[in-house]
């Protein structure tokens, strides 16, 4: 027997859940609160639709930390290559880039939504924009429309309206208070993939603000990575800080302070940077010992500097260890609208494991709704997509039920 499914959130969680459902056999109506779906999507294949990742199966999972175990079955069930072969379907063959990252050959995002909303509209989906859920009534959904106040009482419903980052796309976390009433437990918003603030000097700040740190190796609790990351007006971001920002975040919490330390050189060791500077005329300007003797020059120079301002008068020795593990203090991180992620979320605790709220039956959750988080690299879409396949799944199974 044909269901009403009510999935608020056009995002890639609910369109993935659409899109079960209506196979499936079910009515499905997505309500869309922006004036056109998949806003922070678009958005997330501006440069290049980073749609998942190629790693090995087993570090895939790991990282998604403590929320792996949760995830699990979900991700067993739409891997990643399941997302490979899911892209191909709706004409977005996909590659391998030279990080291990998967990507649409066109590499938009664009196409490829509009041929999954082509799809979704062929299998009978009705999409319907401006439509913002403001809460529950008894046992209905509150809507606002541009047509007014709306009230619909679907026979399962999903909600899928994302995290707290950036919320001009649509992801503001207003639900929060609507569901906390109703007794869902949620874990505070905080920024994840996201940029921390240092202080800088004025003079640094004008000189370097938007310049790129290339080939250099990051450590954090969170293990050591190597590529590139920009020197910001307000401090640090780019990929490189973003694999560490869970754990810096953690530790800025926890301790109060922080730094992220960077290895400036990570294809000499100390011990011929110190022999190389130690060769140097003691009476050559720092910035010609520098470049000369350990290869800095440019940003990586000026950072040296500002950070160990009286770098110019250690032993080479010293110099070398410095320039091997330079320390960059953080103060804080950017604000949550800025991050590409948030951590938090719906409690795993208060849902069954088929992703329905365990005190309002008949309601589900996915997507960045969801307490969990993941580094960028295909990670994020990735689970959403699978968490949104997931509740569809469970969605048939409470209907049958």
């Amino acid at each position: 027997m044909t269901k009403q499914v009510a999935i608020i959130g056009g995002g890639p969680a609910g369109l993935m859940a659409a899109e079960v459902l209506s196979a499936a056999g079910h009515s499905v109506t997505v309500y869309e609160a922006m004036p056109t779906f998949g806003r922070k999507f678009l958005l997330a294949g501006k440069s290049g639709l980073n749609i998942t990742h190629s790693e090995d199966f087993a570090r895939f999972g790991e990282r998604f930390g403590a929320a792996l175990p949760r995830l699990q079955p979900a991700l067993d069930a739409f891997t990643p290559q399941d997302v490979r072969d899911w892209a191909a379907g709706l004409g977005a063959e996909t590659f391998i880039g030279t990080s291990g990252r998967v990507f649409p050959k066109v590499m938009k995002a664009s196409p490829l939504l509009r041929a999954w909303l082509r799809r979704l509209e062929a299998q009978g989906v009705t999409l319907k924009t401006r439509h913002r859920w403001t809460g529950l009534d008894g046992d209905g959904h509150r809507l606002t429309t541009p047509e007014g106040d709306l009230l619909i009482r679907p026979d399962a419903a999903l909600l899928a309206l994302g995290g707290a980052s950036w919320p001009r796309l649509g992801s503001d976390a207003a639900w929060v208070p609507q569901l906390r009433a109703k007794g869902v437990e949620i874990t505070d918003f905080q920024p994840s993939n996201c940029g921390f603030d240092t202080a800088w000097s004025a003079t640094f700040r004008e000189r370097f603000a938007g310049a790129p740190l290339k080939s250099v190796t990051t450590t954090s609790d969170a293990g050591t990575f190597q590529g590139e990351f920009v020197i910001s007006k307000h401090g640090i971001e780019g990929s490189l800080v973003y694999a560490h920002s869970a754990a810096l975040r953690n530790r800025l919490a926890e301790h109060g302070h922080a730094a992220l330390v960077v290895d400036l050189m990570p294809g000499r060791n100390a011990e011929r940077i110190g022999r190389d500077l130690a060769r140097q005329d003691a009476k050559a300007s720092f910035s010609n010992r520098l470049r000369k003797g350990a290869g800095l020059e440019g940003v990586k120079a000026a950072l040296l500097r500002e950070l160990a301002p009286g770098s110019n008068r250690m032993s080479p020795g010293e110099l070398a260890a410095l320039i091997k593990a330079l320390p960059i203090p953080l103060l804080h991180t950017r604000p949550i609208a800025e991050a590409i992620s948030s951590a938090g979320g719906v409690s795993w605790a208060g849902l069954d494991g088929n992703y329905m709220l365990k005190c309002l039956p008949g309601l589900f959750v996915a997507g960045e709704m969801l307490d969990w988080e993941a580094p960028t690299g295909g990670y994020l879409l990735t689970a959403c997509f699978a968490t949104g396949r997931a509740a569809a799944k469970g969605i048939e199974a409470w209907l049958r039920a």
